[in-house]
């Protein structure tokens, strides 16, 4: 039921502001301002969030559902409709009222400050610094490629504040901090422009001396990484489960023109060349969604693991990519238009092998749990 009327919510209330978004460039305000406000109505906003800070307490397998139907258009309109990072739940009752009950009522914005220009797949090399001065912490470096963060209102910031002895010699310790938009030496400025994904806009944040008090860090010192990997494991499942639903939507145009396409006076679907597409991306596709729908499950049961949630991710992402391709390749030249739901269905979907950790990374996790009973990772 949630996933029928989600669907046609996006039906009804997305799809009319595609071609004005994919040709803006970027969402209006005006067009993000009514998505949301009948979002909340509706329920969605913060449906992912738990119903002890007042979100809609969906399980994890609803949610993959949910998330599946909100992958069918560029970010820039989902980030509309289902709105808030689950990382926020770590926030003290104090930090609640000013920061997670707000964004679970809609009222403000976050974004996950985390990536830096020397700082992607390796995280733990982040250079952003925070030292105490009394009660207060002093935040100085730079991030980039941050989602979001022109609209947000306050941001999640990961810096280094100390260093910890290890097996394996000094690791750095990290910590999360929330951080206000207008705070003094903090700066936010425009990115460079993504090639896909419209409205979904990345910014570079400055930390000059930024100056915030330890009642604004997110969980306890030192323990960023902790509280961001309880977010960003599950996180990949909800990705695996986007990636889904653009290529079903990719898929069901597919068949739709090769049903109605004539060439050589016959629809093309007949031809072999482009059933047998059809029938891999088909196949493909279910795949990805059980390996989806498992790890969501696997979630619900506390058993997930960082493999499973690799796995579900690395192989719905690259199975977007192949049936995205396709499916410009069934449209033929229909689908290099810019204008035409196809061509921006392949473009949006590059990204989804890069971020959330590359597919590279997720091999390394996958290999490293299977070769580590024997020993050999």
């Amino acid at each position: 039921m949630v996933r029928d009327s989600l669907r046609a919510f996006i039906r009804e209330e997305v799809y009319p502001h595609e071609d004005t978004v994919y040709a803006a460039g970027d969402v209006a305000p005006e067009i993000e301002e009514a998505i949301r406000a009948k979002s909340l109505d509706l329920g969605f906003w913060n449906a992912h969030f738990p119903e002890d800070v007042g979100g809609g307490g969906i399980d994890n397998v609803t949610y993959a559902l949910m998330s599946q139907e909100l992958g069918v258009t560029t970010w820039g309109l989902i980030s509309c409709i289902m709105g808030g990072s689950l990382i926020l739940c770590a926030c003290t009752e104090d930090q609640r009222a000013v920061y997670l009950d707000p964004v679970v009522r809609g009222e403000k914005l976050d974004c996950f400050a985390l990536t830096e220009p020397g700082a992607g797949s390796d995280a733990m090399s982040i250079r952003t610094r925070a030292r105490r001065d009394g009660d207060d912490w002093v935040i100085t470096g730079q991030k980039h490629f941050i989602s979001n963060a022109d609209r947000a209102d306050f941001a999640v910031v990961f810096a280094v504040t100390g260093e910890n002895e290890t097996p394996r010699g000094k690791r750095s310790r990290i910590t999360a901090f929330l951080v206000d938009k207008g705070t003094k030496g903090f700066v936010v400025e425009p990115g460079s422009n993504p090639i896909g994904n419209p409205g979904h806009n990345v910014n570079n944040l400055y930390f000059d001396e930024c100056r915030v008090p330890s009642s604004q860090i997110l969980g306890e010192e030192g323990t960023g990484f902790d509280v961001a990997g309880e977010w960003l494991v599950p996180g990949r499942v909800m990705v695996a489960a986007n990636c889904c639903g653009k290529a079903r939507r990719a898929l069901d145009m597919s068949l739709e023109w090769a049903a109605s396409r004539k060439q050589f006076g016959q629809t093309i679907g007949r031809f072999q060349g482009v059933s047998f597409k059809l029938a891999d991306m088909e196949t493909e596709l279910q795949a990805a969604e059980w390996l989806t729908y498992d790890a969501a499950w696997r979630l619900d049961q506390g058993t997930l693991s960082d493999a499973d949630a690799a796995m579900a991710k690395l192989y719905a992402s690259e199975m977007l990519g192949r049936v995205t391709d396709e499916a410009v390749q069934v449209h033929g030249g229909m689908g290099m238009m810019s204008d035409f739901p196809i061509g921006r269905l392949w473009r949006d979907a590059r990204i989804e092998r890069i971020w959330e950790g590359t597919s590279e990374v997720q091999r390394h996790i996958i290999s490293r749990s299977i070769l580590r009973p024997l020993e050999a990772s």
